[in-house]
């Protein structure tokens, strides 16, 4: 059991796959102007996340390993994730008209967020179990959100700072994740990875 929380709290803060990995970092800055948009990626993303983190597992473990062809393992991880994507956008779309609205072009663009590909390559690098793939998927997914929810909040504030005219819009924005990413960095010690 400690061994899972390591890997999540490892996923969450240490190996941040938006402010630490540098994966994922359209959305985050896409998607990071208003919190409720971006809660709403950030669950969108972990469910997809987790999903095809499990599928992938099991099409490496299953097929693509023991029958000797890891040089597919790209080609059929893409597959995996852009039928899961539209999946997710169907569901979202009869379950929650709303929040399908709000992440507009952003949800497809989960189909090619390189976090997605990122978690389904590491995981594979790694030889996670498929429970440690599914905690990894969480933590990636939770830290996702978490680092999409601080952008959010902190652009929001940004809209009445008193910011030059050079650095407003993505100037302000990109700054603010360099900041937040040193940040991360200071977990880089809390646990081996």
């Amino acid at each position: 059991m400690g061994e899972l929380a390591l890997v999540f709290i490892g996923a969450v803060l240490v190996n941040n796959f938006v402010l630490v990995r540098f994966l994922g970092i359209c959305p985050f800055l896409g998607v990071s102007k208003e919190l409720d948009t971006a809660m709403g990626m950030g669950m969108a993303t972990t469910f997809v996340l987790v999903l095809s983190g499990a599928a992938t597992w099991l099409v490496q473990t299953y097929i693509l390993a023991p029958f000797g062809m890891p040089f597919l393992q790209t080609v059929a991880f893409i597959l995996i994730i852009a039928s899961l994507v539209q999946l997710v956008e169907m569901f979202l779309q009869k379950t929650s008209p709303g929040l399908y609205r709000a992440l507009g072009i952003f949800l497809p663009l989960i189909t090619t967020n390189c976090a997605v590909l990122g978690l389904a390559i590491l995981v594979a690098q790694k030889n996670y179990t498929l429970i440690q793939t599914i905690v990894f998927a969480l933590g990636t997914g939770a830290g996702f959100t978490l680092a999409l929810a601080m952008m959010a909040g902190i652009r929001e504030q940004l809209q009445f700072a008193d910011i030059p005219k050079p650095l407003q819009g993505a100037g302000i924005a990109l700054i603010t994740a360099g900041l937040m990413s040193m940040a991360f960095m200071g977990f880089s010690g809390l646990i081996a990875m």
